[in-house]
C-alpha cells in the first residue's frame, strides 16, 4: 500500500498550501484566518519519485475548546498512520514555544520527522534554518510553498524516509484480480465479500462504520483468483469525528492504489448520494477499471426501480463506459453477474496494443472526424503507441497536438473505446508535440536561397 506522509504544525504556517503543491492540486482550501482546516484532508502525490498519501491536518494548538480539541486529536491521528512526518514551520514569525511543544508530541509516535521552514520569502535561507536548530533535527527543508520553492527538495528527503510499498511476502504479485470494494457506509460491502467468499470471514451489521481498516481476502472463483478488499465507508467529513475512524479515507485511497477494478456499491434504497459521488471520485482520480454494483436490489418494486435507474444514468452519465449490476448480497442474486462485469473491466484496462495498431486506429478517428482548425491552424498526429495499462494510456505525438480541444480529446477516448470494445475502464490520450528535425534551419536554407537567386541574376545581367 502507498505510505502515508503527513503534515504537521501549528495554525496558519502554510500546511495547506503545501498540501496543494505536493499534490499539483488546488483540493484544500487555503485563508490567511487561521484554523480553516479542521478535518483531515487526503491526497495522492504522484510527482515523487515513489507515490505517496499526503494528509494535510488542522493547526496543533493547547486551546480546550471542543472544536480545537478534535482538531488536535485527528491531527496526532494522522501521524499515529503517517510513515513520516513533516514538521512546518513558519519562518516569518521564527521558533516559538509552540513549536517546541508540538514537536516534543510528535517525538512520541517515532516517526522520522522533516522540519520544514516555510514562508522563506525574501529572507536568507541559511538564517532561517539557523533560526530553527534548537529544535534539534536533522532533516531540515527551507522553502516557500505559495511558490512551490523547495517542494522538490522535500519530496526527495521524504522519498529517502518511505518504507516500501508492499511486502511481497504479504501479498504476491499475482495473488490474482484485485477488487477494492468501496462504497458509504451501511451499502453493504462487507456483507457482499462474505457472501462471495460463502463464510462470515469479515464483520457485517446494520450499525455503519462496523470495518475499520482495509481487509484483503483471497478468493477463489470459477477457476479465476482475485483478492477482495473490503474497505471502510467513507462518511461525510462534518461526521468523522471518532478516533476509530480516523483512517477510512486513507484507507480507500491505498485500497484504490492497490487495485485492479474498484466495485462502487450504492444502495438502492437512497439511490447516488453525494457521498456516492465522493467516493467515486477518489476511483476515477486513481484511473481504476469501474463497475457500479446496485444493492438492496430486492426489496424495491417496479416504480422505485425504474426511478432509481434513471437516476443512475442522470447522475452518473459522465461514467457511462462502467458497467451498472443489480445485485442483492444479503440474499445472493447478481453475484453471477458482478464478478462477470469485473472480468470484463479488468481485460479492458489491461489491454496491449502494438503501435502501429494503435496508429492506424487513430487515423481511422482523425479521417472519420478531424480536428477542429484552431488560429487558422490544425494539429497534426503523425503516430501513436501504448503508453501503459490500467488504465490504458495511449500517447499521441505530433504537432500543434496543446491546440486539440478536450471535447476532441474525449472523441479519441470513446473512438478507442468503441473499436476495441473497451468497457469499465477510463481511456487516456495523452499528447506529446514532437520536435520539428528542421527547426533552426529555417535561416540557413533561406539564405542559401538567396545567395542561389543572386547568382542567377547576376549570371541573367550577364548575359
Amino acid at each position: 500500500m502507498l505510505p502515508a506522509v503527513a503534515l504537521v504544525g501549528r495554525p496558519n504556517v502554510g500546511k495547506s498550501t503545501l498540501f496543494n503543491a505536493i499534490t499539483n492540486t488546488r483540493d484544500a482550501l487555503v485563508a490567511d484566518e487561521p484554523g480553516v482546516t479542521r478535518d483531515r484532508h487526503y491526497g495522492i502525490c504522484r510527482s515523487a519519485a515513489r507515490p505517496f498519501v499526503v494528509v494535510d491536518t488542522g493547526g496543533l494548538t493547547d486551546e480546550r475548546e471542543l472544536l480545537a480539541e478534535l482538531t488536535v486529536r485527528q491531527s496526532l491521528a494522522a501521524v499515529e498512520e503517517a510513515a513520516v512526518a513533516v514538521f512546518v514551520v513558519d519562518a516569518k514569525d521564527g521558533m516559538t514555544a509552540a513549536d517546541q511543544t508540538i514537536l516534543a508530541q510528535l517525538r512520541r509516535f517515532g516517526r522520522p520527522i522533516i522540519l520544514a521552514v516555510n514562508k522563506t520569502d525574501g529572507r536568507d535561507l541559511q538564517a532561517a534554518v539557523n533560526e530553527f536548530s534548537a529544535l534539534g533535527l536533522a532533516r531540515v527543508v527551507p522553502m516557500a510553498a505559495s511558490h512551490r520553492r523547495g517542494v522538490p527538495e522535500l519530496m526527495d528527503a521524504i522519498d529517502e524516509l518511505l518504507p516500501d510499498e508492499v511486502d511481497a511476502e504479504e501479498l504476491p504479485d499475482d495473488a490474482g484480480v484485485r477488487v477494492a470494494i468501496i462504497g458509504r457506509p451501511n451499502v453493504g460491502k462487507s456483507t457482499l465479500v462474505n457472501r462471495l467468499l460463502g463464510e462470515e470471514r469479515v464483520i457485517a451489521s446494520e450499525v455503519p462504520g462496523t470495518t475499520r481498516d482495509a481487509i484483503e481476502v483471497a478468493l477463489t472463483r470459477d477457476g479465476r483468483d482475485y483478492v477482495l478488499i473490503d474497505t471502510t465507508g467513507v462518511r461525510r467529513k462534518g461526521r468523522v469525528e471518532e478516533a476509530i475512524e480516523k483512517f477510512s479515507v486513507i484507507k480507500t485511497l491505498q485500497a484504490l492504489e492497490r487495485a485492479h477494478v474498484a466495485v462502487l456499491m450504492v444502495d438502492a434504497a437512497e439511490g447516488v448520494t453525494e457521498q456516492d459521488a465522493s467516493v467515486l471520485g477518489y476511483a476515477l482520480d486513481a484511473g481504476r477499471a469501474l463497475v457500479v454494483c446496485v444493492n438492496k436490489w430486492d426489496g424495491l418494486g417496479e416504480y422505485p426501480r425504474e426511478r432509481c435507474a434513471s437516476e443512475l444514468e442522470r447522475r452518473l452519465d459522465f461514467v457511462q463506459w462502467a458497467e451498472r449490476v443489480f445485485i442483492s448480497a444479503k440474499h445472493g442474486s447478481g453475484l453471477r453477474e458482478l464478478m462477470a462485469a469485473v472480468d470484463r473491466a479488468y481485460a479492458s484496462s489491461i489491454i496491449d496494443l502494438g503501435a502501429s495498431e494503435v496508429t492506424k486506429a487513430i487515423e481511422l478517428a482523425v479521417e472519420a472526424f478531424q480536428p477542429p482548425m484552431v488560429a487558422g491552424k490544425v494539429a497534426k498526429i503523425r503516430y501513436a503507441h501504448m503508453g501503459g495499462r490500467n488504465p490504458p494510456r495511449i500517447v499521441l505525438h505530433g504537432s500543434r497536438l496543446e491546440s486539440l480541444p478536450a471535447s476532441y480529446i474525449r472523441y479519441l477516448e470513446n473512438f478507442m473505446r468503441r473499436r476495441y470494445k473497451l468497457v469499465g475502464t477510463p481511456v487516456v490520450i495523452e499528447t506529446r508535440a514532437g520536435s520539428n528535425p528542421f527547426a533552426g534551419r529555417r535561416n540557413e536554407l533561406t539564405e542559401k536561397q538567396v545567395r542561389s537567386r543572386r547568382r542567377l541574376l547576376r549570371h541573367v545581367k550577364k548575359r
